[in-house]
């Protein structure tokens, strides 16, 4: 915003307001443009030393609310985790943050104490084994505006150093095309889009789909999930449909990696606050999880590895911090 100041009256120009003001503002936008230029540098860095790969970005978008977005998120990372992946997963859906009801976690520090500064980012983080750590949420898309810009290239900076916690960050959003959600698709290096078989369903996620192809100008990396489909001949219908329409209209191929089935134990862990590949990993639903993340880790079978296996380097979490900032207009 432009700052209008008023002219100085006549006869006391040596107080002139103005020159000490423009000497402090070009000192601040000075200093901003230093840490802009630094986080760039971050972002354009070489692999961290943490086997010498970048850790992957993975958002999981819906296009309507109550389709099991973080069920997904939750078995997922787990499923992840379990194949030998270091696994974040980043509660980002700052409307509703959910992801702690499913692990039964009742976190005393969240991203929002980042944001007001009472708590650094690494004592915010829960481990929940070997291989899993959580970011919990509970922050809004307003506590990062109202950031001074300098707070919030100290805060990109302190998730920078999360690169070498993890292999792979999964990220849950909030559902819908809204532009903050959209922007974290657009940064990570691959985005899961969830729908259900029904209709509306379908409809709002073909909307997200479109979306995203026409911010991104097509560069986006899309795989298609179909969660509590009664059968895989019913899941397969909704992807075809899906990769169909995609093709014709939007000139983007839709890799479909996978359905989870109905199943009502789905019910029954969320009442228990367990994640369901804890509770039932030999069952159907169970399992699938595991197909979906072996595919995501390189170790799927068939046309779906082939698809899997043109996609380009992961850039790593400064370079997703930086995208999405940004993205999102925060003055990265």
């Amino acid at each position: 915003m432009v700052n209008l100041l008023k002219a100085p009256e006549r006869g006391k120009l040596e107080e002139a307001p103005i020159v000490v003001r423009g000497r402090q503002d070009a000192a601040s936008r000075g200093e901003q443009s230093d840490q802009a230029a630094h986080l760039r540098k971050l972002a354009s860095a070489g692999a961290p030393e943490n086997g010498g790969r970048r850790l992957q970005s993975i958002a999981v978008l819906s296009g309507k609310g109550g389709v099991g977005k973080t069920h997904l998120c939750v078995n997922l990372g787990i499923a992840l985790s379990r194949l030998g992946r270091r696994v974040l997963i980043f509660d980002a859906d700052l409307g509703m943050a959910n992801v702690d009801l499913l692990f039964g976690m009742m976190p005393t520090k969240t991203l929002k104490s980042v944001i007001s500064g009472s708590a650094d980012v690494r004592s915010t983080l829960v481990s929940l084994g070997e291989n899993l750590k959580v970011l919990p949420g509970g922050a809004g898309m307003q506590d990062l505006a109202d950031m001074d810009q300098n707070r919030q290239y100290e805060l990109i900076g302190e998730l920078a150093t999360l690169e070498d916690e993890a292999d792979t960050i999964v990220i849950d959003t909030s559902a819908g095309i809204h532009n903050s959600i959209l922007s974290f698709a657009l940064a990570s290096d691959m985005t899961l889009l969830l729908t259900t078989p029904e209709p509306t369903s379908v409809r709002d996620a073909y909307g997200v789909l479109k979306s995203l192809v026409q911010r991104s100008g097509g560069r986006v990396d899309i795989r298609l999930v179909v969660n509590m489909a009664m059968s895989n001949e019913e899941a397969r219908g909704v992807a075809e449909r899906m990769q169909g329409a995609s093709r014709q209209f939007l000139g983007v191929p839709v890799p479909y990696l996978g359905y989870i089935p109905w199943d009502r134990k789905v019910r029954e862990a969320v009442q228990l606050r367990r994640p369901l590949v804890e509770l039932y990993e030999s069952t159907a639903v169970g399992r699938s999880f595991y197909a979906i993340a072996e595919q995501i880790a390189g170790q799927g079978a068939g046309e779906e590895e082939a698809l899997l296996a043109d996609r380009q380097e992961a850039k790593g979490i400064r370079s997703f911090l930086f995208k999405l900032t940004k993205r999102l207009g925060l003055g990265a």
